[in-house]
């Protein structure tokens, strides 16, 4: 039997990088600033959600915390005139102050456009879950999101798989569509995963997606 390993965690230290990044002195700090990491990530899940956000990444320092949000529509964020995003920078300040026992820190939120969005999993599973909300048959959107994938000249292979009372039927099934190869098991292939929950009057319905962009290797590799 083998072990189902989270395909961004199976690539760190070899294409990836971490999405939390800093230096703890102490035990105590370590698990405050895990902390915060923690709650700053379910606040914008919730926050953001529909906002096309691909990865939320945080850097801190003895006096700064960093949060960088990558958006495939960073005008959807920004607000006019900057007033999203320095709305945003003020609740996240009141979040980290909530958190029991951290020190106050200022909060900066700078927010990276992405290019190409379908090649993005975060996005794609985004789409299929708002597409079965908007109650289209799962079938056809399975189908027409996969083409829409690899219609996009960076993706070599796509998976979706989405489980739970598909159709409104009374017992809870799987299923999936893929198209081109997905090869999870080789460690420099550049593998986007992302999951994502479509709200539906009769349950829940969760949606996973995988992007195979081609491997990297040591002279190009992205974060």
């Amino acid at each position: 039997m083998t072990h189902t390993v989270h395909p961004y965690a199976h690539r760190l230290g070899i294409i990836r990088d971490w999405k939390s990044r800093w230096f703890a002195a102490t035990p105590s700090e370590y698990r405050k600033n895990v902390m915060v990491d923690a709650a700053i990530r379910r606040f914008l899940k919730k926050r953001l959600r529909g906002h096309y956000v691909t990865s939320v990444e945080i850097e801190r320092n003895q006096k700064m915390i960093r949060v960088l949000l990558r958006t495939s529509r960073p005008g959807f964020i920004i607000g006019r005139g900057g007033e999203g995003s320095a709305k945003l920078t003020k609740e996240l300040e009141a979040l980290v102050r909530s958190v029991k026992g951290t020190t106050p820190m200022p909060v900066r939120v700078d927010i990276e456009e992405v290019r190409s969005p379908e090649s993005q999993a975060a996005v794609v599973a985004y789409m299929v879950a708002e597409g079965l909300e908007k109650r289209q048959t799962f079938r056809r959107v399975l189908k027409q999101t996969v083409e829409k994938v690899m219609a996009n000249r960076d993706v070599e292979g796509a998976r979706i798989a989405v489980s739970g009372r598909l159709g409104g039927a009374e017992m809870s099934r799987s299923e999936e569509a893929k198209k081109g190869r997905v090869p999870l098991q080789t460690l420099r292939a550049d593998i986007d995963f992302a999951r994502e929950v479509a709200y539906l009057p009769y349950g829940v319905i969760g949606i996973k997606v995988w992007i195979y962009r081609g491997e990297v290797f040591a002279d190009e590799k992205s974060q």
